[in-house]
């Protein structure tokens, strides 16, 4: 592999893009060390999943643009790029990746408000008289 793969992943509002190259297993997002910018650690080890899955963990430096959406959204979003680009970078990592669950994009977002309703499920204070 002589030039780096990039991948999109997406969760809720968060997009991230993804580079992986060769290297010694640095993980860097939004030019900070990924255990800074994650503070939580199973928001860490979200980001670990698809390199210890197809056991390439410490053979790839990972470079990571996140915006928008919260810390966990970026985080689900960081692990579904870094397993596209992991795909890339050798297809038969699929079986691995799929059988794992992190080629699948998460689904859901968020519901919108109801007329009438103070959020998209709460309503105001019913009284009968």
């Amino acid at each position: 592999m002589e030039k780096q793969k990039n991948a999109v992943g997406r969760r809720k509002e968060a997009v991230t893009r993804v580079f992986l190259s060769k290297g010694d297993g640095k993980i860097t997002i939004n030019d900070k060390n990924y255990k800074e910018y994650f503070p939580l650690v199973y928001l860490q080890n979200q980001v670990e999943v698809p390199l210890k899955t197809t056991e390439v963990f410490g053979k790839f430096d990972v470079i990571v643009n996140a915006q928008g959406g919260g810390l966990k959204g970026q985080a689900e979003a960081t692990k579904l790029g870094i397993a596209r680009a992991l795909l890339e970078v050798n297809p038969d990592f699929r079986p691995a990746l799929k059988a794992a669950g992190l080629l699948k994009r998460d689904p859901r977002g968020v519901e919108r408000k109801k007329f009438g309703h103070k959020k998209a499920r709460k309503s105001f204070q019913f009284s009968k008289r």
